[in-house]
């Protein structure tokens, strides 16, 4: 299990999300938010949030479901591995005013964190991942934006909507991009 505790100034991407630019046409991205769990020289790692699956960790494998992770719910991580379960928690952590991630947790350590007051817990099928410089690459041709998490901000929406009102808080001309119907001729 990986544990990140992100204050506001960091060097890497790992605790920060990012946010598909809306001209992204690519379907494994387009109007996406990662959760970023890794970033290096050797590559980058994370999970897309805004992807709910609409299942519950009780129903993808009998060994779940008559367990306390039965009701976690599902999102789709990514491309990468889609069968590949993994289990991500967050919080954010008032006092410290900091992002606290724990990524890759395994299913005990996972029961032993249902019902910590301000927790989340999520399953993710599959990852999103960047070999050495291709992340960096994207970036250089503005296909994501950067945001930090900042207090409740993961729970107050899911799905497009989520990614609509981070990017809406950003910029302006940001927000009017993301308005934009999938079709452009029903505008």
């Amino acid at each position: 299990m990986k544990e990140r505790r992100t204050a506001r100034k960091q060097d890497g991407l790992a605790g920060q999300l990012l946010l598909a630019h809306p001209v992204l046409r690519d379907p494994n991205f387009r109007r996406t938010v990662i959760l970023m769990s890794a970033h290096s020289d050797s590559g980058a790692m994370g999970v897309v949030l805004n992807r709910p699956l609409h299942r519950q960790l009780g129903e993808l494998n009998a060994d779940f479901a008559l367990g306390p992770l039965a009701g976690v719910p599902l999102y789709a991580g990514g491309p990468v591995e889609p069968e590949q379960l993994i289990l991500v928690s967050w919080q954010w952590l008032q006092t410290e005013s900091a992002f606290q991630l724990h990524f890759g947790i395994e299913p005990d350590k996972a029961s032993e964190l249902i019902g910590m007051p301000g927790l989340t817990l999520r399953g993710f099928l599959g990852y999103s991942g960047w070999a050495k410089g291709q992340l960096e690459n994207e970036m250089r041709h503005d296909t994501w934006i950067v945001s930090p998490v900042e207090g409740d901000l993961l729970e107050r929406t899911d799905g497009i909507a989520l990614w609509r009102s981070i990017l809406g808080s950003i910029d302006p001309e940001l927000k009017l991009l993301a308005d934009e119907p999938e079709d452009p001729t029903v505008n």
